[in-house]
């Protein structure tokens, strides 16, 4: 068997994704060879997400998978969130794990991995299982010393391109500060380099991401960041037909970036920006933007200037002290916003946040029912609202095949958490084609070519 050969499998976001990619660039640089099987692999990675409770089972149930079935000369290596958050703990609880590495030194994974083939050979140890490796120090650099990789991830004619890490925000329920740090923004320069490299491997759709996408260039002295990022990158690859922002953070989208969206039609009329509540008591105990007022007044001025605006958003149910009345007011604003979509999560008690001294009092069946409650007036929502796009011709980028079906998205639709538009026929992968709408359901539109 190659001994330089690794599995990496990636749990949670697009922004651990985008880490899992970089880390195997790094990989790949130094001779390993990815494979598709845990079995075929030397190197077995899982790249965790800890950032609320059914993610860490997600991530603790794949580590014990892939430990249980470990073969002597295999090494397997827990990175990312969930090891960065609770290091020794994840080792204590998946017999097996040999290496541990945090989120913010993913561009040490080549060392990390040398040191723990070094500790397995049997001719420098002592036949003894050798004691895990932890590789966790705490890193002001990340997002400066990423060693020359790529920091996206391609998927088709789509990539998630990485403008920054880590998050200055207090939102009480997050455990994302404790476990990526402070927001650190990428050099401008260098995002524009890697735009123009996706632009050659045929990207048609980049899509910005960061834990907070708004907050871009702050702790770089930049006014405005996301803007001027915008304005530069569409003169720089005018080729790339959509640009879609994601992650924006309310009470920061900008007059100037409101403006810009409407006057580059290469940024796409859609906005992903997480609102978690909408009582105004219920987000002060959150410590998010309590001023609802303002979330009305930027969404009707985006509207205005953006008629065919597509908005994205999440809420979080059974917070800490949500009454009867608070939730009723969140199903009220839903009604009357009319989000594109909607996601939502039920409240995950999370140690070491500021929110831990409000327990997690609201009982399990009422999050549930309150979740439901919510997504059923949501998916009503929704299929109104794709049920008027048809008759109308969406562009629609071409992405799979099925049983004669193509399969694409709209503007309307990020990749992976959105919907999709089935279209009758195969057409081209990786192609943008007018599509004419003929059927509607919750979350997918169905379409034929335009003629």
């Amino acid at each position: 068997m190659n001994r330089k050969t690794f599995y990496l499998t990636s749990l949670g976001c697009a922004k651990n994704t985008v880490d899992s990619d970089s880390m195997a660039q790094l990989l790949e640089r130094d001779g390993y060879q990815a494979v598709s099987s845990p079995q075929q692999a030397s190197i077995l990675i899982v790249n965790t997400c800890g950032f609320i409770g059914p993610a860490r089972e997600e991530s603790y149930s794949m580590l014990r998978t892939l430990a249980e079935a470990k073969l002597p000369h295999q090494i397997l290596i827990a990175a990312g969130c969930l090891t960065q958050r609770y290091g020794p703990e994840v080792a204590r609880k998946v017999s097996g794990v040999d290496g541990i590495l945090g989120t913010r030194r993913w561009m040490d994974i080549v060392e990390v991995v040398q040191q723990l083939r070094q500790s397995h050979n049997p001719s420098a140890s002592s036949g003894l299982r050798p004691e895990q490796l932890y590789h966790l120090p705490e890193s002001p650099t990340i997002g400066k010393d990423e060693n020359g990789v790529l920091r996206a991830s391609i998927a088709g004619a789509s990539a998630y391109l990485k403008i920054a890490d880590g998050c200055r925000r207090p939102c009480a329920f997050c455990a994302i500060p404790l476990i990526k740090g402070t927001m650190i923004s990428r050099p401008l320069e260098k995002l524009i380099d890697e735009a123009r490299h996706l632009r050659d491997k045929g990207v048609r759709e980049l899509v910005l991401i960061a834990q907070d996408t708004t907050d871009y260039g702050h702790e770089l002295g930049m006014q405005d960041g996301l803007a001027t990022l915008l304005e530069k990158m569409i003169i720089a690859v005018p080729e790339i037909d959509w640009i879609r922002i994601m992650y924006a953070f309310p009470g920061y989208v900008t007059d100037r970036l409101i403006d810009i969206m409407a006057s580059h039609p290469q940024i796409l009329p859609y906005l992903d920006i997480p609102l978690q509540h909408a009582a105004p008591a219920t987000l002060t105990r959150m410590r998010r933007p309590a001023n609802i007022d303002w979330v009305h007044n930027t969404i009707a001025k985006m509207r205005s200037k953006l008629p065919k605006l597509a908005i994205r958003t999440t809420f979080i149910v059974g917070y800490p002290g949500e009454t009867n009345k608070e939730f009723q007011t969140l199903l009220d604003f839903v009604k009357e916003i009319r989000f594109d979509r909607v996601g939502a999560f039920q409240f995950s008690f999370e140690s070491g946040t500021t929110s831990e001294a409000l327990g997690d009092p609201v009982t399990a069946e009422v999050k549930q029912s309150r979740f439901q409650r919510l997504m059923e007036l949501q998916q009503g929502i929704s299929l109104e609202i794709n049920q008027s796009y048809v008759g109308q011709t969406l562009n629609v980028l071409i992405e799979g095949l099925d049983n004669g079906i193509s399969i694409g998205r709209s503007y309307r639709d990020a990749p992976e958490i959105d919907g999709l538009v089935l279209v009758e026929g195969k057409a081209e992968i990786g192609t943008i084609i007018p599509i004419k709408i003929t059927g509607a359901m919750a979350y997918d539109l169905t379409g034929i070519p335009a003629k």
